[in-house]
């Protein structure tokens, strides 16, 4: 790029610099607790740091994604659309609510008489008002937090795809086409032109929103406009992924009716398993919401690793035409088709599982029913097993190799099962205390149990999002070629440094099967309520899943078994500056019981 559009790179090279270098400041003001109080958000200094974050994050995306400057043109016009369609939905809203004043005030009576149903519903006790009030700002907040949930999701995999596009680049200058030109525009333009204009749609209704957001003081009567737009840019993200993950029309309609089937699924488990009388019981709406949460918490998890799994896929691409196969295919579609498709359709079922999720969670008579009847936590469920059946399936070339993998998932549930009965055995012996303990301050404890669970959920989370990349993608690169004994798509430290290649490869293994039991352990909530032991147990299995992370980190960032040593050395000087930092603390008063579980749930 540096050699045939040298102004485009420079161009890309500052925006995203801008952008990188506003966002890393952003986070350390909002790490000064002393910035804050001097009124640094009140001032609206954060705001425009954020504006500018996300002005140079689109001006990077749309100088780097593209090599021509007509197709630049188009996508920075995709934000003019997208805040044009928000604009025409926010008159729409204004002008229907103008009418349905007019029609109010034509009936006086029945204007009156509903006036007099509001005012008098808040009085007629005294705590009626304050909860009335709150139920009018919490669904804002909720609604508020989704946009910026979703917006910030779609950015994120649209961003990365956009500069690592699906079938590769091309090498060098032949055959009408330049170095680093994407290879799908050449074999299959139409295709090409699908995926990149759904993934730019998405990305620019990201920003758009992101950028709305910030004045929802504004906007609070029209949040549902953006939220349409982000269902908008969810569906944007479907093309794309149906365009780019694959390269026949067939295989694109089967993938987007795995959405389809989701929700038709959905919609018979709460028809069928839901009793009549939940349809009209009204549950604990903070209960929900609190599972509502965790949901997209796993959903997001899914899209995020998926994406763009789905578009490059394990083992890389073919570069150029030759051995039967063309330029932009996968190599591990060539080398074990049935092994591809395996981890295709396993990818694909837990990235459209977990769109279909979204959407329903973003519509509250849609997720309600479905989180009752637990028919969303099946959808959840699946869609982490078709994470781990991917992971399997693309993270190694060999039966036996995968076969090894699932014998680490047996292994880590025999673990599980192992710490339950050591805990119920320690669970029987204090049964007194606990029952003491549960008659005191119930919902004090249930809300630190609750802080504690997501806390978990948080390092799930997070360890699968980087051991699934890291399987599929493995230090040091693949083979290109089948050459001096080795295969096309094979891992080159395999080769070279097969030792330190198997620790790193059942180290992050361990990890992501780890997280993943956890994460699905972790979905039912019966088990935290009815077994107060359960948080300990999976609070050992993270252990178990950072130490792993740990050890494939110190493997495979480097080459030398010193440095690797080096690096596990590093967590002693870490252990020692947090003895340190704790110090004080042991020596003095230790604080109240209420301070101490009101800091707990803090954490």
């Amino acid at each position: 790029m540096q050699e045939h559009h040298s102004h485009r790179l420079r161009v890309f090279f500052f925006c995203n610099t801008v952008a990188f270098t506003a966002s890393v400041l952003i986070i350390m003001l909002l790490l000064d607790r002393k910035m804050l109080k001097i009124g640094l958000v009140r001032c609206h200094i954060l705001y425009a740091y954020i504006t500018i974050a996300l002005v140079g994050l689109g001006g990077a995306y749309a100088v780097g994604s593209c090599r021509e400057m007509d197709i630049t043109i188009y996508v920075v016009g995709l934000a003019g659309a997208v805040i044009a369609c928000i604009c025409i939905q926010v008159i729409i809203y204004r002008l229907r609510k103008k009418s349905d004043r007019t029609n109010n005030r034509v009936g006086g009576q029945i204007s009156d008489s509903g006036n007099s149903t509001n005012e008098s519903a808040p009085t007629s006790e005294g705590g009626q008002q304050r909860d009335t009030g709150s139920d009018k700002t919490d669904p804002l907040e909720r609604a508020y937090s989704l946009v910026v949930l979703l917006a910030t999701l779609v950015a994120t995999v649209t961003y990365q795809a956009a500069l690592v596009p699906p079938g590769a680049v091309w090498q060098d200058n032949k055959d009408g086409h330049k170095a680093g030109d994407p290879i799908l525009l050449s074999t299959n333009p139409k295709r090409y032109k699908v995926f990149f204009y759904c993934n730019s749609a998405a990305f620019v209704a990201s920003l758009a929103v992101i950028i709305l957001v910030q004045y929802r003081s504004k906007l609070k009567r029209h949040m549902n406009a953006l939220k349409r737009a982000m269902i908008l840019g969810l569906f944007s993200l479907m093309g794309a992924y149906a365009a780019g993950s694959c390269r026949d029309v067939s295989t694109s309609i089967y993938v987007i009716a795995l959405a389809g089937a989701v929700l038709v699924y959905v919609v018979i488990h709460v028809a069928v398993f839901m009793p009549e009388d939940n349809w009209r019981q009204d549950d604990d709406d903070m209960a929900v919401h609190k599972r509502r949460k965790r949901l997209l918490l796993f959903a997001v998890l899914g899209t995020t690793l998926t994406y763009q799994a789905g578009l490059t896929p394990p083992s890389g691409f073919h570069l150029e035409d030759e051995f039967g196969h063309g330029a932009g295919d996968p190599i591990l579609f060539h080398n074990y088709p049935r092994r591809y498709r395996a981890f295709y359709y396993c990818n694909s079922v837990s990235f459209m599982s977990s769109i279909a999720l979204i959407i329903l969670l973003a519509n509250s008579n849609l997720y309600k029913p479905a989180i009752r009847s637990y028919a969303l936590s099946v959808c959840t469920a699946a869609g982490l097993f078709g994470l781990m059946g991917a992971y399997a399936a693309g993270s190694t070339q060999h039966l036996k190799t995968s076969i090894y993998i699932f014998v680490l998932v047996a292994l880590v549930l025999a673990v599980v099962i192992i710490l339950l009965l050591i805990y119920w055995r320690e669970f029987k012996a204090n049964a007194g205390s606990e029952l003491s303990r549960k008659t005191e301050g119930q919902k004090q404890k249930d809300a630190i149990d609750h802080a504690y669970r997501k806390y978990l959920m948080l390092l799930g989370v997070l360890a699968a999002s980087v051991t699934y990349q890291a399987g599929l993608n493995p230090p040091g690169g693949v083979w290109q070629e089948n050459s001096n004994g080795h295969a096309a798509g094979d891992p080159v430290m395999q080769d070279n440094r097969k030792h330190r290649y198997r620790a790193f490869f059942y180290s992050n293994s361990i990890s992501f099967a780890a997280s993943i039991v956890v994460i699905i352990l972790l979905i039912p909530k019966w088990l935290q309520q009815k077994y107060d032991w359960w948080l300990k147990v999976m609070n050992t299995m993270i252990v178990l899943d950072l130490v792993s992370l740990l050890v494939a980190y110190a493997s495979g960032s480097t080459t030398e078994w010193e440095a690797s040593g080096h690096i596990i050395a590093l967590i002693v000087p870490a252990l020692v500056l947090v003895a340190i930092y704790m110090l004080p603390s042991f020596n003095s008063n230790p604080p109240r019981s209420t301070e101490s579980r009101g800091l707990r749930s803090d954490v």
